[in-house]
């Protein structure tokens, strides 16, 4: 089962309230209540099994967690989705099964991937369009207001890139709908050392994060240890390591 820790007790918050004055507290966001979480979960589970997912995504299953990542992002059917830095799109094609037939998820990359064009080949869904824009703006620009965006295992990428992240989150906020959320989940740096290993190590500070998309005008609303592995020594990028590289999950709301 998914565990989760509100914002008021993480590592870093208290920091952050002294270094930008922000006022925090609930403000009027607190967890929806659905009707049938029994019948929510199950509908995860049908997502994450079905059987146009591939082996690929399905064996790393185990280190990605897709039930509880649905769980977090609290995916819902008919939710209008971006999903940054889609690459090969296991986790938009994810996010199409979950938000069903009456939503629709964009897969947004800086390139063409020939792996999702595979994909979306191999089994065509409607509800995926592929987006193909700059990190700075990779809002397509005639697409309504969304529910939810999603930065998955990616924000470290853009972190080394010649990109102006203050643009790019401020692109995102202003593409959400009020109560709208955005998740980040990437590879835990070690504490202090910024965005100094986004490129070397494929990792990123969760502390940067936090800050970049609060200065946007974001609230974090919850973060997550459903990925949390402390025997993770942070010193080695994820591809080299022979258990899973300890992440951290962030879900942030806009007021």
């Amino acid at each position: 089962m998914l565990t989760t820790k509100y914002c008021v007790t993480g590592r870093w918050l208290p920091a952050l309230i002294a270094s930008f004055g922000l006022t925090w507290g609930v403000n009027g966001y607190t967890s929806p209540q659905w009707d049938n979480l029994q019948a929510v979960n199950e509908s995860y589970q049908q997502a994450v099994s079905s059987p146009i997912r591939t082996s690929d995504d399905k064996r790393a299953d185990a280190t990605r967690k897709p039930v509880e990542f649905l769980q977090f992002a609290q995916v819902r059917p008919g939710m209008l989705v971006l999903d940054i830095a889609a690459g090969g799109g296991n986790t938009s094609q994810l996010l199409a099964l979950a938000v069903g037939s009456k939503g629709t998820v964009w897969a947004q990359g800086d390139q063409q991937r020939p792996a999702l064009a595979k994909r979306l080949a191999d089994h065509p869904q409607s509800n995926i369009v592929p987006v193909i824009s700059s990190f700075e703006d990779p809002v397509p620009s005639d697409i309504p207001k969304l529910d939810l965006i999603t930065i998955n295992l990616s924000y470290h990428d853009i972190a080394y890139k010649p990109v102006d992240r203050t643009k790019l989150n401020q692109r995102l906020f202003d593409a959400l709908k009020p109560g709208g959320h955005l998740v980040v989940i990437d590879h835990s740096a070690k504490s202090g050392s910024g965005v100094s290993a986004a490129k070397s190590l494929h990792r990123i500070d969760e502390k940067v994060v936090g800050e970049e998309f609060l200065k946007a005008g974001f609230q974090l609303e919850e973060e997550s240890n459903f990925l949390h592995n402390p025997s993770d020594p942070r010193d080695q990028a994820f591809f080299n390591m022979k258990i899973p590289s300890d992440k951290f999950a962030l879900r942030f709301v806009k007021p």
